[in-house]
């Protein structure tokens, strides 16, 4: 139903706080206060804990910046003569406006930026206009910097990077006096919303790593809501536990499936509730599926490195799957850096005449070239670097929170504002999200594995380098990998460029297909076919680059996993046996799935 537009925007409220409700609200106030006070004593009687990321890397960026506009003054006029344009639209159409006109906005929200959603922020002229503002300055700086004329692409990423974080916090959005919503929620409320979203910030700031804690309707339970397929641990050693599915069918296919994750977040992305669950399907399909769920590793495993990752992970599972099946060949597939380790197994598997361990390989929004990290590289520079290897020294490990900063950071309005204006202003809880509670259910990378890992794969990209790379002695080549090879990509990826997915698949030796799927990094994964959404690209053709695939690919609706499930069953056509249950084979079902290792918060 429309608004009335000579409704007021805010109104007082019907009734005022209780007494009761107003000391309860300044209760948890001092209590979260209490709580922040003694964490903050805890951390400073360790004052010496080296931070992962580099606090000087903003000023560097800016520093750098700001000494090319010096030498460039007139990029620096340019862009003031924009912005006195602009400044000029913008008060002519709020004169206008406020003389009973109905001007065109000046500015307007990207599709899909959802902080200016209320109507107040179109209804109310000083909104407007508080809005229109932020939008043109942030769209001049942002401006200012891409549009640099001889900046090296290293500066201008970085500068690009702090930036966007800078404009990300300064959104009127994210005060309580110039978001409209939050002021008529204060109002409402009677201030009870300002003070308990005062007490949200100083109980999240009394938690380590200091992160916006989303606060659901409900949470998820593993094992019930979520990685609730049926299913049995049958194998685990130091840095794994490998989960073996309950057939839903009277037969399956003979070759097995092996789900690697990544290490950073726990497997389940891919088995979240059961209409989503890309676990359960394949099972409902007739495979037998197992996955590797990776241990939250402590101090204790600090020295475990790649090498270390790819025997006791993918290897050991391949062992593992031989036990409790009786096949040799299985087909392997990992997304994100799951990917990037089914790669380097792949590779490893071939140098030590093993190749025909795997009969096909999918990577999933993973990439083997590093050589164009874009956003990423903004962490790979030799100070933040050297500021990681000091903090992993004193540590052991990357904790699960730090790493969930980082992602966050790349992704801030989604991913850390709207939560700031949900709990700290509105005082709201947010609907309940599947996707949401598993990306904040992180897990941490021990030291050996991630300086190797951010050295020598991302800074020197020696993985793109045939033989550069190597791994428990062994020199890693995907030129030598003869195994079939599917990269799927996701053509919104903000972690995982489709290109560049494109590009690195194209480094295998062998036969590669190559299948573009749509939305995002992790939306686009989990995209059932009952949902019927986001299509996807299909070309057989591997030309030379990216686009040229793009321009001969074939736009299909609906998702990508019959598409891939064909492929690995060979047209409905491979050999057929009778169902497996878990504990049949040789190796026993030592407890139910989902297993210890993804309970373990660390």
């Amino acid at each position: 139903m429309p608004q009335d537009p000579t409704a007021p925007v805010f109104r007082l409220p019907e009734s005022l706080p209780t007494p009761s409700e107003l000391a309860d609200a300044w209760g948890e106030v001092v209590a979260n206060a209490i709580r922040l006070a003694g964490a903050s004593t805890e951390r400073a009687m360790d004052p010496h804990v080296p931070k992962p990321f580099d606090p000087a890397a903003p000023a560097r960026a800016f520093g750098a910046f700001a000494a090319h506009l010096f030498t460039h003054p007139q990029e620096l006029l340019r862009a003031q003569q924009k912005a006195v344009a602009d400044w000029m639209s913008l008060w002519s159409a709020a004169a206008a406006r406020a003389g009973g006109a109905a001007p065109d906005p000046v500015a307007v929200p990207e599709r899909g930026d959802r902080r200016f959603s209320d109507p107040a922020w179109s209804e109310e002229p000083l909104f407007d206009y508080l809005k229109q503002a932020y939008l043109l300055t942030a769209r001049r700086a942002m401006e200012l910097v891409k549009g640099a004329e001889g900046l090296d692409e290293a500066t201008r990423t970085k500068a690009e990077f702090f930036t966007q974080q800078y404009l990300n916090a300064l959104s009127p959005a994210n005060f309580a006096f110039t978001n409209p919503e939050a002021i008529r929620r204060a109002i409402d409320t009677g201030s009870v919303s300002l003070l308990s979203g005062l007490a949200n910030l100083l109980a999240d700031a009394a938690e380590d790593g200091g992160l916006v804690r989303r606060r659901a309707e409900r949470e998820f339970e593993l094992g019930v809501d979520l990685a609730a397929t049926p299913g049995s641990v049958v194998y685990r050693n130091a840095l794994m536990e490998l989960i073996q599915y309950a057939p839903a069918t009277e037969q399956v296919y003979r070759r097995p499936i092996l789900y690697v994750p990544p290490l950073v977040n726990k497997y389940y992305l891919l088995d979240l509730q059961p209409k989503s669950s890309l676990i359960r399907w394949l099972v409902e399909q007739g495979h037998t599926v197992f996955v590797i769920s990776w241990v939250n590793p402590g101090a204790e495993l600090a020295d475990k490195d790649i090498a270390d990752y790819i025997r006791e992970g993918p290897v050991e599972a391949l062992e593992a799957i031989e036990q409790a099946t009786g096949e040799r060949e299985v087909d392997l597939f990992g997304f994100c850096m799951g990917g990037t380790l089914v790669g380097i197994a792949l590779a490893w598997l071939a140098a030590k005449g093993q190749g025909d361990r795997v009969a096909s390989a999918t990577a999933i929004g993973s990439l083997f070239d590093f050589s164009e990290l874009g956003t990423w590289s903004t962490f790979t520079e030799p100070e933040q670097l050297r500021a990681m290897e000091r903090h992993l020294l004193h540590k052991g490990f990357m904790a699960a929170q730090d790493l969930q900063a980082l992602f966050s950071a790349v992704r801030a309005n989604d991913l850390i504002w709207s939560s700031v204006v949900n709990h700290y202003l509105l005082d709201k809880e947010a609907p309940p999200s599947d996707i949401l509670y598993w990306f904040a259910d992180g897990a941490h990378i021990p030291r050996a594995f991630l300086l190797s890992w951010a050295k020598d794969v991302l800074r020197d990209n020696k993985l793109a380098r045939g033989g550069e790379l190597e791994v428990g002695g062994v020199r890693i080549d995907l030129g030598k990998v003869r195994t079939p090879v599917t990269a799927i990509s996701l053509k919104d990826d903000h972690v995982s460029a489709w290109a560049a997915t494109y590009d690195s698949a194209r480094l295998f030796g062998g036969p590669v297909r190559f299948l573009l799927g749509g939305s995002g990094h992790n939306a686009g994964v989990i995209n059932p076919p009952s949902a019927n959404r986001h299509g996807y690209w299909m070309n057989d053709a591997m030309p030379a680059t990216a686009e040229q695939w793009l321009e001969g690919a074939e736009k299909r609706e609906g998702s990508w996993w019959p598409e891939w499930q064909a492929w690995l069953s060979a047209g409905n056509t491979a050999e057929r046996v009778k169902a497996r249950v878990p504990g049949d084979g040789k190796l026993p079902a030592i407890e139910p799935a989902p297993g210890r290792c993804v309970r373990n918060r660390g």
